[in-house]
């Protein structure tokens, strides 16, 4: 199996795992001290070390789930195409998606350290370049078929030759992004911090000695493998099986696209199988092969935080992902809005599995990721210049086994993502923020509430021929819940141009022209709900209803408790026992029969304003086009499935 004897000495053996630790987390700290671009420096990066192979050693405190998983794929991506051409002194780039990647924007800079003339490590940082060129500010162009209309793609390639900066090979690169200094400041940061790394990985050689270092190297991947083997091997073998669904193919419209996964666990290894998955979609919510590896590796881990991330957690667990699909696109499939599709499904999916496996720990969907981003010409006084708004949002976190979801929390994908402050964003762009509040109702309803998802709105000033794009999902496949949990809201973006109503854009769109005195916001979903919402103490549901986080009328329509309002201006309420023991029983005698009623009579009702948005989703499991007001056959019966299995069956 593996061999448990170990090499140092346990005091010399924790001091110089927690001491890589912190050699990637200074890392980081000189990247957040000299990066150009506010997106990373809202921590959308990650740093790693790696060994000779390319094997993660050790990440950081805060990087970024998706980030992590892929850095060893990129490095071995450098050592495949280089082999013995690497040197002292050279630093590569690389952002290629079918080398290992993720999307274009993640950009990683690669440096070899060496030690007496032998290549002992790497270096690695990843950071996401707010723009690569491309048909679309910000690179992310839903419309995009294939990698050229999403930017500029670069297989592992030297960027600085034995300590010589080839600034020739720079300007190329950066010559077809926009805001090109700013790439070049961000390239600049992220060598410099590999560079500290280097030193740091040298000063311990020095005290240590290069023996014990590079034997350290070999013992925290062994530690992991154990740990994780050992933590599995306590767990019950057995086949677990769910399927997630990004909202649909904008080729072939109604129905949702599935992403199947299917979990064994056999002894201490873990083995995951995505075979049955849709296959690749006509847009750029597909994922290719290094993207869903890490989806099924941060998954996993989220169920096991007590335990160090590196190669070593990778060798328990085994991933079959299928050729020319959803989560294995190939070049030159569009894949830069993974981290919106088929990423954080597989993570949800995996979610799932293993609340069923560790019901302690379990966990329902959390809301999707989402980036809105704004590109154009800076015309307020004293700029003058091209600028990026480039946006991403909390949400809700799905309920827990005994407790509610996180409210207003970054998403799954990277947790160690920063909300971007307004003030800084204000003084960057043309772009005011006139709202940033939680949304009442956003939390999927359980015995367990998803957290809440938050609404941003915002109004151009002086930005003059500009573009708005959104990369998104969720607004068919709405958050789901869990062990009888309910769905939380639909995503999805307002936009109210100067003088004219508001238009509804949807989930996915890109280069819509925008202007002064435009307006536009966009709620978050909350998470999904663990546990039937009858089985929530009404004392609970009140004080929902004093935060803001429940209404009175969702209160007694999803949880049955019927609250009266006396004084909000005190918070004073008061809930009616009768009349919520009357209403639980009436939910009680009818949401099976609600799920089952025929589509055309419900949206009589809606159409009538019987019912509303919320009760077509929760109640009935009814999923419409927001745009059209379309009723959806195909992905109403999807979701209905989905939710008879995630939550009807667990209703008494």
């Amino acid at each position: 199996m593996f061999n448990v004897d170990t090499k140092l000495d346990p005091v010399t053996f924790e001091v110089l795992k927690n001491g890589f630790v912190n050699l990637v987390d200074q890392m980081s700290e000189q990247v957040l001290r000299t990066c150009y671009s506010f997106v990373i420096y809202n921590r959308d990066f990650s740093s790693a070390l790696c060994d000779a192979k390319g094997n993660t050693i050790m990440q950081g405190t805060q990087d970024i789930s998706v980030h992590v998983g892929t850095l060893h794929l990129t490095a071995k991506a450098v050592i495949e195409d280089f082999g013995d051409d690497i040197h002292p002194g050279d630093v590569f780039i690389v952002n290629d998606p079918y080398r290992g990647g993720t999307h274009f924007n993640d950009t990683r800079i690669i440096r070899p350290v060496f030690y007496n003339g032998e290549l002992i490590s790497f270096m690695q940082v990843n950071g996401h370049w707010a723009d690569m060129g491309g048909s679309t500010p910000g690179s992310f162009d839903v419309n995009a078929k294939t990698h050229y209309g999403e930017g500029m793609r670069i297989p592992p390639l030297r960027i600085w030759s034995k300590g010589e900066y080839l600034e020739d090979v720079a300007n190329v690169l950066v010559a077809n992004m926009r805001v090109p200094e700013e790439r070049l400041g961000d390239l600049r940061s992220q060598a410099e911090a590999t560079k500290t790394g280097e030193r740091q990985l040298i000063t311990f050689i020095e005290k240590y000695g290069l023996d014990t270092v590079l034997t350290a190297f070999e013992e925290v991947q062994n530690y992991v493998e154990r740990l994780a083997r050992a933590r599995v091997k306590e767990l019950p073998d057995g086949v677990w099986e769910t399927t997630d669904f990004i909202d649909m193919d904008p080729e072939i419209g109604d129905g949702l696209i599935p992403i199947k996964v299917k979990m064994t666990i056999k002894d201490d290894e873990i083995f995951y199988d995505l075979s049955g998955s849709h296959e690749y979609i006509g847009c750029f919510l597909n994922s290719a092969f290094g993207s869903s590896l890490s989806a099924a590796y941060a998954g996993t881990k989220t169920f096991f935080p007590d335990i160090p991330l590196n190669s070593g957690f990778y060798r328990a667990v085994h991933v079959e992902l299928p050729e020319n699909s959803v989560v294995n696109a190939p070049w030159p499939v569009a894949v830069t809005g993974f981290c919106s599709g088929a990423y954080e499904k597989i993570m949800n999916a995996c979610f799932e599995l293993w609340s069923n496996i560790m019901p302690e720990r379990a966990l329902a969907c959390s809301f999707n990721l989402e980036y809105l981003l704004i590109g154009g010409d800076d015309k307020r006084e004293g700029y003058d210049s091209y600028f990026m708004w480039y946006d991403w949002m909390a949400g809700g976190h799905g309920g827990r086994s005994i407790k509610d979801g996180a409210n207003a929390t970054s998403p799954v994908f990277g947790v160690g993502l920063s909300i971007q402050p307004c003030e800084g964003q204000e003084r960057l762009s043309p772009v005011v923020t006139t709202k940033h509040e939680i949304v009442t109702d956003s939390g999927g309803p359980g015995q367990f509430r998803g957290g809440c998802g938050v609404e941003k709105g915002g109004i151009l000033t002086e930005a003059h021929d500009a573009v708005m794009s959104y990369c998104c999902d969720r607004s068919r496949s709405v958050t789901w819940g869990i062990f009888g949990g309910l769905p939380s809201t639909p995503h999805g973006v307002e936009l109210q141009r100067s003088g004219q109503e508001s238009e509804f854009l949807g989930t996915i769109f890109s280069n819509v022209k925008v202007g002064k005195g435009d307006y536009f916001t966009r709620p978050s979903a909350g998470g999904g709900g663990l546990g039937d919402p009858l089985e929530r103490d009404p004392k609970a549901v009140l004080e929902d209803v004093i935060d803001e986080y429940v209404s009175i009328e969702r209160a007694e329509k999803d949880y049955g408790v019927v609250i009266k309002e006396i004084d909000r201006e005190i918070d004073l309420f008061e809930i009616d026992e009768e009349a919520t023991e009357n209403a639980r029983e009436l939910i009680r005698l009818n949401r099976q029969k609600w799920l089952e009623e025929a589509p055309e009579a419900v949206m009589e009702k809606f159409r009538n304003g019987e019912v509303d948005l919320l009760d077509l989703i929760r109640r009935y499991g009814i999923i419409i086009d927001q745009q059209s007001g379309e009723y959806l056959p195909k992905t109403t019966e999807q979701n209905r499935e989905a939710m008879r299995k995630r939550t009807l069956e667990y209703w008494k």
